[in-house]
């Protein structure tokens, strides 16, 4: 089947659950349930849509130890085929690292990450176990940028990175319209950068790599450098300028090796006053003059806000499900902001 708008039909982290209904018949079904969770490092938020987007029913679980968390998105999914009937398709857009190669022993786990109690956790597996649909897992920020490619600041772009500072850094890509993922999917927040001028001292906070991109930039690390949340920092703080020169130099080096579009910044850290001009001011020292399809760059637009709502890792997880089922992306969904609530939210056939 061909693609549809250019947005091409590669399936990454694709598993396929016993006896679940062949594609062919998926695809002619008009009553398509589907299934998604945005599983983060605080929350998981579970959805349930119909074939033209629409919620039906979604739910807020913090996320606890794997048992209860599990536990509690397991049933939700279990009480929703009970009330709706079979789901479709079922994906998930995780908290990382993941494992996504197919032919890797612990394909669909949680490997090392540094949130504790998570480490080597089967997603796919649990939930394979009371799903029998087909399945697929993703990043959270894989999902979050496909939801911006269909209804937020990605669309009509090619090549993008979607990236998002809060308790780490994600780093997202869609290469050619599609979810990057190789032999396994990127981890750019752990590139190791030069220490920003006045920050030599701090030792970074990330288990692994101590001062890589993440142990010295993500909000906890503000919080462990300052002794205060970065939303209680006032604008004039120099902790602001520290951080627009780490992501600057994250900024340099997507722009050096993967050449997007558009570069995509969300999270909590980004919510303060200035600082996407704080980061584009950054980036342009930071390239320095080099190439001129480089210095041609608009930085208003080329650093640019979210603008798919709250809500884009589940609406991008729901879309990732949507083509489990059906080779294709919801090119048809749409999405409608409501201008009272940061929430997305949806109804019809909109994507809201």
């Amino acid at each position: 089947m061909p693609a549809v708008n250019s947005f091409p039909l590669k399936l990454l982290g694709t598993r396929w659950a016993r006896n679940s209904m062949p594609c062919e018949q998926i695809m002619q079904n008009d009553n398509l349930l589907l299934g998604a969770i945005e599983a983060g490092g605080t929350k998981f938020l579970c959805g349930i849509a119909d074939r033209n987007g629409r919620i039906i029913r979604q739910q807020r679980i913090a996320t606890m130890l794997p048992a209860d968390t599990l536990g509690a998105a397991s049933a939700f999914f279990e009480q929703a085929e009970r009330d709706l009937g079979r789901l479709s398709a079922f994906s998930i857009g995780s908290f990382g690292p993941l494992s996504l190669n197919p032919v890797a022993q612990d394909y669909g786990s949680i490997t090392s990450t540094p949130k504790a109690g998570w480490q080597d956790v089967d997603l796919l597996g649990h939930f394979a176990r009371t799903i029998d649909a087909p399945m697929a897992l993703d990043t959270d920020v894989n999902c979050a940028a496909v939801g911006e490619k269909l209804f937020g600041s990605g669309q009509g772009l090619d090549t993008f990175c979607y990236v998002t500072v809060g308790t780490g850094i994600g780093v997202g890509l869609l290469i050619d319209g599609a979810p990057h993922g190789g032999a396994n999917h990127p981890e750019a927040g752990h590139i190791r950068l030069p220490r920003a001028a006045g920050d030599e001292l701090f030792a970074g906070i990330c288990p692994f790599h101590g001062d890589c991109l993440e142990g010295l930039a993500c909000g906890p690390a503000m919080r462990a450098r300052w002794g205060v949340p970065a939303e209680q920092l006032p604008p004039d703080h120099p902790g602001w300028e520290i951080e627009a020169d780490y992501l600057a130099g994250l900024c340099a080096t997507l722009t050096y090796i993967v050449r997007p579009d558009r570069i995509i910044i969300g999270g909590g850290v980004m919510e303060s006053p200035s600082m996407y001009q704080r980061v584009r001011r950054a980036l342009i020292g930071k390239l320095a003059g080099y190439d001129a399809s480089m210095r041609a760059l608009e930085m208003d637009d080329y650093i640019a806000a979210p603008t798919a709502g709250a809500s884009a890792g589940l609406t991008g997880a729901l879309a990732l499900a949507y083509r489990t089922a059906t080779r294709q992306w919801p090119m048809h969904w749409s999405v409608e902001l409501p201008s009272s609530s940061n929430q997305s939210s949806l109804s019809g056939a909109a994507l809201a």
